[in-house]
């Protein structure tokens, strides 16, 4: 299930996202079932990444972008040059958020 931000989620997560670093480079090989594996367990793990498509020119980066989105059920934060920024709520988000709703 897709995950959509608000643009006062998305400005805080872009506040978050500036002092990362890209965990994942995609090279010459584009998005292989590794990248995506590699993709989805740095989003388990933290939440918010960044990602490098370091060889692909601007039409084949919104291309990846919205490939990893897809598979790995995240949302784009934002996108500057070749990093892109991803993120999904981690288990402990979405219980909080149902805990939440159910108050």
């Amino acid at each position: 299930m897709p995950v959509t931000l608000t643009n006062r989620e998305r400005a805080h997560l872009k506040a978050r996202a500036h002092a990362l670093e890209p965990v994942v480079h995609i090279g010459h090989g584009g998005v292989t079932d590794a990248v995506i594996a590699e993709v989805d367990r740095a989003l388990t793990a933290h939440g918010l990444v960044k990602v490098r498509a370091g060889a692909a020119e601007r039409d084949e980066r919104a291309e990846i972008l919205e490939t990893l989105c897809a598979r790995t059920d995240a949302a784009k934060v934002q996108t500057v040059g070749k990093v892109m920024v991803l993120w999904r709520p981690q288990p402990e988000d979405q219980k909080r958020q149902q805990g939440d709703k159910q108050d």
